[in-house]
């Protein structure tokens, strides 16, 4: 799993300070921000492929240190973002109630003992239902 960026919420805190749908929307959104960097670190790319045709030998490889820097960018950027919208796809199938087919509507529950460290405690705002998110 790649490390957790500190601006995204974990799961847990995420439903315990704004809800599961705040959470699920701010993570769709900060994956839309790695696609965003990742289009413009390849547009980058190819601009400095462009670049290269031409110019000293100094500023040939500045033109290349530019691709490979870009091109590193944009596939960490890539990779974060499919992760974050696999991640919260991932919760999403998870978030409907068994009992009453509500989505989303959850709230975050104590667990008095977790059969495995990276479950998280859910229970229904609606009919109280209890189940655990495999966040993991």
């Amino acid at each position: 799993m790649p490390a957790r960026n500190p601006l995204n919420r974990t799961l847990a805190d995420g439903i315990r300070r704004v809800g599961f749908r705040k959470w699920y929307e701010r993570e769709l959104l900060s994956s839309h921000a790695h696609m965003l960097l990742a289009l413009l670190s390849v547009v980058a790319v190819l601009a400095s492929l462009e670049a290269l045709g031409g110019g000293t030998a100094s500023e040939k490889l500045m033109d290349v240190a530019f691709v490979v820097v870009c091109g590193v960018i944009a596939l960490w950027s890539l990779r974060r973002y499919l992760y974050l919208l696999m991640h919260a796809e991932e919760m999403a199938n998870q978030a409907n109630c068994q009992q009453c087919k509500a989505y989303g509507l959850l709230q975050l529950e104590e667990a008095r003992h977790r059969p495995q460290a990276n479950w998280v405690p859910v229970c229904c705002k609606r009919c109280g239902f209890r189940w655990n998110l495999e966040d993991g």
